[in-house]
């Protein structure tokens, strides 16, 4: 958890019973495990076992995959919007410039040679 910078202090546990098949067990004992990162906000619920303790590893496991994607989410949009802004000031290439001034051009000689109906 070091290697993302979670402490143990930024998450939130809470255990309720498990709705799945068990028996007593999970009818009894509370094993079902939510881990909630409050610094983030991603949740991870985990009720594959009967054990909690079993239950309790595999939230964090799956908590440091959840907290690692939504990182790379937000760097991966950080870059795309720093991409369009790069594009967005860039100059246009000169021979695209022409092409669209030329068309511009044509498109007003077309304009010109409408005239007005005399009657």
């Amino acid at each position: 958890m070091a290697q993302l910078g979670l402490r143990e202090s930024d998450l939130e546990e809470t255990f309720a019973r498990s709705s799945r098949p068990g028996g007593q067990n999970v009818n009894k004992v509370s094993t079902a495990v939510r881990l909630l990162h409050r610094p983030s906000g991603v949740s991870v619920t985990v009720q594959d076992s009967r054990s909690q303790a079993q239950n309790r590893r595999l939230a964090r496991e799956r908590l440091l995959d959840a907290v690692g994607q939504a990182e790379q989410k937000r760097r991966a949009a950080e870059i795309a919007q720093r991409e369009k802004t790069r594009r967005r000031r860039s100059a246009r290439p000169a021979a695209l410039k022409r092409r669209i001034l030329e068309s511009k051009r044509k498109r007003g000689v077309l304009k010109k040679q409408r005239g007005k109906i005399d009657m």
